[in-house]
């Protein structure tokens, strides 16, 4: 999706960062496996070398699982989620926009929901696998474990259940899932002290009017970034 004129290059030709407006896709591999079976396409927002920022715009075609019979993924009962079957579909997300946020190296991002009338609703911390960059977006891996952020600074945990049922079912050993709770203390840290990117005022951006509503391409299975020279 981006093209060598929405590319810069950086100090000695080692980092390459997105001009802003360029699109680029946001992917999640499957857990325990190599596929994606999650593909966003976003508009970057910032790129450099301590955050990337990308918006997510409403109506925006993407791709998510499914169970193989096209049930969605989060009605099936718990115990049987993720052991079933799955799929992928396109689909459009018909909520309002998200602004996704991610430091370089961190293992979670951050993510910014209004309500239509552009009222600040909250933070969504998504614990995750550092993002790996690739020409034409960034991949991850998502951890379940999830922290939601509120205006007057309180927060509270997300999914204890699906990180729990996840271990359960063999997609997360007990070393990665320890790795991800430390993770997510850290970032209760950060937030606790209120530090970037809670105090950086992201709630008060809005997106360019110019900016065209990403398509979703043809390829956006294409090879995962850790699998590319």
């Amino acid at each position: 999706m981006a093209d060598d004129g929405a590319v810069r290059r950086v100090g000695a030709g080692a980092a390459r960062y997105w001009t802003p407006g360029t699109q680029i896709l946001w992917r999640y591999r499957e857990n325990a496996g190599e596929h994606v079976h999650i593909a966003r396409p976003v508009t970057v927002v910032r790129d450099d070398a301590e955050l990337l920022a990308v918006w997510m715009a409403p109506g925006t075609e993407c791709v998510k699982p499914v169970l193989a019979d096209g049930t969605p993924v989060h009605l099936e009962p718990l115990e049987s989620r993720y052991t079933k079957p799955r799929t992928v579909q396109r689909d459009r997300w018909f909520g309002t926009g998200v602004l996704k946020l991610a430091q370089p190296g961190r293992p979670w991002s951050v993510w910014l929901f209004w309500e239509p009338d552009w009222r600040f609703k909250n933070w969504y911390v998504n614990l995750e696998q550092p993002l790996a960059r690739w020409a034409d977006g960034v991949d991850s891996e998502d951890y379940f474990l999830d922290i939601a952020v509120h205006p007057d600074r309180s927060w509270h945990w997300r999914d204890e259940d699906e990180f729990a049922q996840a271990q359960r079912d063999g997609l997360m050993d007990a070393e990665t899932a320890e790795r991800v709770r430390a993770a997510g203390r850290s970032a209760v840290e950060v937030i606790r002290a209120w530090g970037p990117p809670f105090s950086d005022g992201w709630q008060h951006w809005r997106p360019d009017p110019s900016w065209a509503i990403p398509s979703l391409p043809e390829d956006w299975d294409r090879t995962p970034a850790y699998m590319s020279s």
